[in-house]
């Protein structure tokens, strides 16, 4: 059995190597709040491998200068006194090496968390839920989920709360991990320098899906982020109205106002639940589920049908939806645009 799960182990890992998702690295930072982090990083390392080579350089000289075996016959081995100067050395030499260490630190917290947010910086409100991430953009008036975009070069200010328990925001790539604690607001701020796709996850052990909380940073050029911030504030897209068109997508909308999803989710015009994910654009998101999935009819058939089987712990519930149901839910939702 042990040998069974150690082979299940190994072809995880092997699949998980053949990923097409972007790499979840800090070796690769692409804002300035990463850069400095990897500079650390680098600094930390050379002082460690500084101080190992001393400890090992003395650790055999000790060992073959001092050694009893190397004393001739009868010779008593050497007495030891005590050396004011060799204290003192390895007294303050390692009370400098932290403190060189500890200097850039520090300086890299408040650079990552200034007390007042850039003039220009573009405000991001995050807020942590089991097991799901609202983005919310105060100035834009948008709000979505498990995405969020940001544009290049500018500025970025990430306000961090918690709805439930404590959480951990982390995105290698553009910058280190960050408490989300309840009743409480943290924050990053940070100026996105690459554009691209970039993983992030919980960091914070947080319950039973606590590995299946993730989302995607999308760092725009200003053009992607206009066009992206326009979309998201106009209604969302939906072909097929009248409702009372014969359409999928028509019986679809008429199930999602009739049933218990409206106790839960917000879609402009329909509903203003926001207990779940707001769902008004979408089919505008690449992902679903917390961010596991990818955002496809056929995954989202499989979380209608049954959500604490696709993410154990799922607070949304079965449903009890027929084939039918789902394949007019899938149309609907699949046309907000």
């Amino acid at each position: 059995m042990n040998r069974l799960r150690g082979v299940g182990c190994l072809l995880l890992v092997l699949a998980g190597c053949g990923s097409t998702d972007p790499p979840m690295t800090t070796f690769a930072p692409k804002s300035d709040f990463a850069e400095w982090i990897h500079s650390l990083y680098l600094q930390v390392i050379g002082w460690d491998s500084l101080i190992f080579v001393i400890v090992a350089v003395t650790t055999l000289l000790a060992l073959f200068r001092y050694s009893t075996r190397v004393q001739a016959e009868g010779e008593a081995p050497p007495v030891s006194h005590e050396y004011l100067a060799l204290e003192i050395a390895w007294t303050v030499g390692p009370a400098l090496v932290l403190l060189a260490i500890a200097i850039p630190t520090v300086r890299t917290t408040f650079h990552a968390q200034p007390a007042i947010a850039p003039e220009n910086a573009l405000e991001v409100k995050v807020t942590a839920h089991q097991w799901w991430w609202q983005v919310q953009y105060p100035d834009l008036e948008i709000t979505t989920a498990n995405e969020i975009h940001l544009p290049v070069g500018q500025p970025v200010h990430l306000r961090l709360a918690s709805d439930d328990v404590i959480h951990s925001f982390w995105v290698p790539q553009l910058g280190g991990k960050r408490d989300v604690i309840p009743g409480h607001t943290n924050a990053i701020t940070l100026i996105p320098r690459v554009p691209g796709v970039y993983l992030g996850q919980c960091a914070e052990f947080c319950g039973l899906s606590h590995a299946n909380m993730r989302f995607r940073v999308f760092v725009d050029t200003p053009e992607q982020f206009n066009a992206w911030s326009t979309q998201q504030t106009a209604p969302a897209a939906v072909p097929g109205r009248p409702a009372t068109a014969a359409t999928p997508i028509a019986a679809g909308a008429r199930l999602y106002a009739s049933s218990l999803c409206v106790t839960c989710h917000t879609i402009d015009g329909v509903s203003t639940q926001r207990v779940g994910p707001d769902l008004t654009h979408f089919a505008s998101r690449t992902t679903l589920a917390g961010g596991i999935l990818d955002n496809t009819p056929e995954h989202l058939a499989a979380w209608l049908r049954d959500p604490p089987e696709v993410k154990p712990g799922a607070r949304m519930p079965n449903l009890g939806l027929s084939p039918q149901e789902i394949s007019q839910l899938v149309a609907y939702l699949e046309s907000l645009k």
